[in-house]
């Protein structure tokens, strides 16, 4: 865990809500000894499919709160994404704040690789 983020966690003893989004093991460990007893993780990083996690039980158990999964933010594509469209187009939602790198279409398998290694969380392809 940073130090920044380890500062913040000790004067409030901890985030109600946690959210990892690299879908990396060691991340997935800081967000979760960064939250709050009874607090929430939120996995939304995608991980490798031969990546584990291992927590104690005990740490599990006696801290509560919930470890939680999001793929693509639990949402119904077709009726989701019209509404971000619009909050857009309002400008009520800041899209470009999500997107890591602008990338060309050659260049998607570095992308890939690069989000493997957990160095870019969101790459998007500009046309």
């Amino acid at each position: 865990m940073t130090h920044e983020v380890r500062a913040v966690v000790a004067r409030k003893k901890g985030a109600p809500v946690s959210v990892e989004t690299m879908g990396r093991p060691e991340t997935y460990h800081q967000a979760f000894n960064a939250r709050d007893l009874a607090g929430t993780v939120v996995l939304v990083g995608v991980p490798a499919p031969d990546m584990t996690v291992d927590l104690p039980l005990l740490d599990v158990f006696g801290r509560g709160g919930s470890l939680m999964s999001s793929w693509y933010g639990d949402c119904l594509p077709s009726r989701d994404f019209p509404a971000l469209i619009d909050l857009c187009l309002q400008g009520r939602f800041d899209l470009a704040g999500f997107v890591s790198e602008e990338i060309a279409l050659d260049e998607v398998e570095a992308a890939f690789d690069k989000t493997r290694r957990g160095e870019v969380p969101r790459s998007v392809v500009v046309l």
